[in-house]
């Protein structure tokens, strides 16, 4: 993706039946898009200076129609989304209109916008940096109001202010080294290489934890998933139920009922969960029911938190422990079901969660526990910074590896040089085509 002088246009509204939709034009000659698109009232628009906000007819100037009329509202640069002149024109909703309008805009001369490319623009022309960009993205896609809230912390920048500070430090350290090379050996002071090591170490630590966020802020990003294991007929189906509050998955007291996973979407706590029932574990001369337990294990191996269910009965509660599977690198969450058809009092045990998916029993608890899981698993949920990013400060801390290596002065700055670039792209201060097509290509067009 490039800059480009072209003034773009697209529907920014979801598709589909609705009461109002917005069609976004950004560039030089937005305005002068809009005054070929649309029939002001008389008096509305002189001397090519346009108010605000105004009521229009829009009109495609292709075919001499009228196509819809509403609002044109008008951002003169740069105190625009994008920084350059931008138009919104607010049509009717649906299939027809939008596209209509949309229609116009191109005939007028706009052409139609790319994936991403109004944020992309915003982005280089400083609106905001590559951070502030992921943050609109997560906003976009947020599931929850946790999810939304930890995309506008990002939108606001607090991701950027840390990510600025590391870049910092190694414009900082690599101005140092680089001083150093215009200096004998001799003027340098004892120690001096082992110091800027030590600077580098603590640089590539804070780079790698930064990853570490972001990367574990990717749940509240994309969503957890939540496998719910265990032998047939151990009331898998039934506790799926009781968990989404409603009737998804068939519960039958015949082994081997559910075959292939169910999931469904769920909040707990703020958290986006993806919530699955699987086929019962256990052998069996099915060859479907087989498929359908290859399958539950391979789900539960590639989980965030696995539900490892198991029937309470009589023989069980003297002896009860928390022993979970060591298998795959998931939580493991055990859960004794079936509550109800115990008439002594369920004891209680750390790690163990008891419930009763009839009565509702230890159902608030079990969420509680998924909760505080998600808690550990995502240490960071207020970093938005996605795969792309984290990939390049991992990669970043790599170099720094390598550097660390080295006792070698003019090896050393190069490699610090090196790192210093890479993270200027992350703040902002110079970009990559690659990094923008890599983060943009995700958008929807519109955004």
């Amino acid at each position: 993706m490039s800059a480009s002088d072209d003034t773009i246009a697209a529907v920014a509204t979801a598709p589909g039946r609705g009461g109002v939709a917005v069609i976004r034009i950004s560039g030089a000659e937005a305005f002068g898009v809009a005054e070929k698109v649309c029939r002001f009232s008389p008096g509305a628009v002189s001397s090519g200076v346009f108010p605000s906000v105004r009521r229009a007819r829009f009109y495609n100037p292709c075919s001499s129609r009228d196509v819809d009329d509403g609002i044109a509202l008008f951002f003169k640069a740069p105190r625009s989304y994008t920084g350059e002149d931008v138009v919104e024109l607010q049509c009717h909703g649906g299939a027809v209109a939008p596209r209509c309008v949309l229609e116009a805009a191109l005939a007028a001369g706009a052409r139609l916008a790319r994936r991403g490319e109004f944020t992309e623009r915003a982005f280089l022309n400083g609106k905001l940096d590559y951070s502030q960009a992921e943050g609109v993205l997560a906003m976009v896609d947020a599931l929850t109001e946790r999810a939304a809230s930890a995309a506008l912390d990002a939108m606001d920048g607090k991701s950027s202010g840390n990510h600025r500070a590391l870049y910092e430090e190694a414009v900082r350290i690599s101005s140092v080294l680089e001083h150093a090379l215009d200096v004998s050996e001799e003027e340098l002071p004892e120690g001096f290489i082992s110091s800027q090591i030590s600077s580098l170490s603590r640089l590539r630590d804070a780079l790698r934890a930064s990853a570490h966020a972001s990367r574990e802020g990717k749940i509240l990003r994309e969503g957890a998933r939540i496998v719910l294991s265990g032998a047939p007929n151990v009331g898998k189906s039934s506790l799926f139920n009781a968990l989404l509050n409603e009737s998804r998955a068939i519960v039958s007291a015949t082994p081997g009922t559910t075959r292939d996973s169910i999931e469904s979407w769920m909040d707990i706590a703020g958290w986006p969960i993806c919530l699955v029932d699987t086929a019962g574990v256990r052998e069996t001369p099915d060859e479907i029911e087989n498929e359908g337990v290859r399958r539950a294990l391979d789900l539960a191996d590639n989980a965030h938190i696995v539900l490892e269910l198991e029937e309470l009965t009589p023989s069980q509660p003297s002896s009860l422990h928390n022993e979970f599977l060591t298998e795959g690198k998931a939580h493991k969450i055990k859960v004794f079901t079936k509550c109800d058809l115990q008439s002594a009092e369920v004891p209680a045990s750390e790690g163990v969660v008891f419930v009763s998916s009839k009565t509702g029993f230890g159902i608030d608890k079990l969420k509680n526990a998924i909760s505080s899981a998600l808690e550990k698993i995502a240490e960071s949920p207020s970093s938005n910074l996605g795969d792309v990013g984290a990939d390049r400060l991992q990669e970043v801390a790599g170099l720094l590896d390598k550097a660390i290596e080295s006792s070698d002065l003019v090896l050393l700055a190069n490699d610090v040089r090196d790192v210093a670039e890479r993270l200027a792209a992350l703040v902002g201060a110079v970009y990559s085509e690659d990094l923008l097509e890599s983060l943009f290509s995700r958008f929807c067009v519109g955004k």
